[in-house]
C-alpha cells in the first residue's frame, strides 16, 4: 500500500502526495539514502511551507523513499566547502522545522531503514513517530567531528533527560527501534511490512481530529519548557477560550449531549 499521489513531481528530491486531508512528504534521493544536501534542504522547505498554509492538510507525515528515511547530511557536498554548505543546508532545514512545529497539523515521522545525522534530529522534531522493526538509529554527528542541526539538541534532552542524551549524542552508538521505543524517541514500532499501513492508519485519525486544538496542544507542550508556572497557566487559559470559540469545540459540546461521536472539520 503505498501513499496517494497528487500531481508528483518524481524527479524532485523531496516528493508531495496528497491522500484528502493528509499530506506525505517523501525524502527521494533513494540511491543516497536520503542523504541531505541543498537541493533536499530548499525543496523540503518549499513543501513544508505549501502544506502548512494549506488549511485542508490536517495530518503531515515525513517519511523517505528506499532503503532508509535518512543518512543526514550529504558528506560529499560538505567535503567540498563545508562552512558555506552547512550553513546554507542548515538554514533550509530549520527554516522547514519552524514551519511543522508552528502548523496545527500533527507531524507523524514514519521510520525505516537508517535514520542519522540530521535525518535523526528530523525525526525527533516530529509531533509523533512510528518506526519500522529494522530501524537503526545513530546521532553520528561525533563521527564527523560535528554538534548537532535541525534541533537535535533541542529536542533530545527533552525526550531523554540530559545524561541518556550525552550518551548518545556523545557515543555515536546505533541502536535499534526496540531501544528507541524504550527511550521514549518514538510512539510505536511495527513490523516493516505494515509500517506504511500503520502510518497512514494514525494519520488518518489525526486528521480527523480537532485541527485547531491540536495546534494550541502543540504550542502549549513546547513552550511549557521556557514558561514559569504562572505564565504557562495564562497561556493554557487564553487557548481554552479560543477553543471554545471554534466549530469543532460546539460540535464536540453537540455530540456529548446527544450521545453521538463527534465530526470535526478541523475549524
Amino acid at each position: 500500500m503505498n501513499p496517494k499521489e497528487s500531481s508528483v513531481d518524481t524527479e524532485s528530491p523531496v516528493l508531495l502526495r496528497r491522500d484528502g486531508a493528509i499530506a506525505t512528504l517523501s525524502f527521494n534521493r533513494p540511491a543516497a539514502l536520503n542523504a541531505l544536501d541543498l537541493d533536499t534542504a530548499k525543496a523540503f522547505s518549499d513543501v513544508c511551507a505549501a502544506v502548512v498554509n494549506d488549511s485542508s492538510v490536517r495530518a503531515i507525515v515525513v517519511r523517505g523513499e528506499g532503503r532508509a528515511f535518512g543518512a543526514g547530511g550529504d558528506l560529499a557536498s560538505l567535503r567540498q566547502s563545508p562552512s558555506e554548505t552547512a550553513h546554507a543546508l542548515i538554514e533550509g532545514m530549520h527554516a522547514s522545522i519552524r514551519l511543522l512545529a508552528a502548523a496545527n497539523a500533527p507531524v507523524i515521522a514514519s521510520l525505516h531503514g537508517m535514520v542519522a545525522g540530521g535525518s535523526f534530529s528530523l525525526a525527533l522534531a516530529c509531533d509523533l513517530a512510528i518506526a519500522a522493526d529494522d530501524t537503526r538509529f545513530n546521532l553520528a554527528y561525533a563521527k564527523v567531528a560535528a554538534n548537532c542541526d535541525v534541533s537535535g539538541s533541542w529536542s533530545l534532552p527533552r525526550l531523554v533527560g540530559l545524561r541518556r542524551a550525552m550518551q548518545i549524542a556523545l557515543l555515536s552508538e546505533t541502536f535499534d527501534a526496540d531501544e528507541a521505543l524504550k527511550l521514549g524517541l518514538v510512539n510505536r514500532v511495527v513490523p516493516s511490512r505494515d509500517l506504511i499501513a500503520e502510518t497512514q492508519a494514525l494519520a488518518r485519525r489525526l486528521a480527523e481530529g480537532p485541527t485547531l486544538a491540536y495546534g494550541r496542544m502543540k504550542r502549549l507542550l513546547r513552550q511549557s519548557f521556557e514558561n514559569g508556572f504562572a505564565q504557562q497557566l495564562d497561556a493554557e487559559r487564553d487557548a481554552f477560550v479560543e477553543s471554545a470559540g471554534t466549530r469543532d469545540f460546539s460540535e464536540a459540546m453537540d455530540a456529548f449531549f446527544e450521545k453521538r461521536r463527534p465530526t470535526f472539520v478541523g475549524r
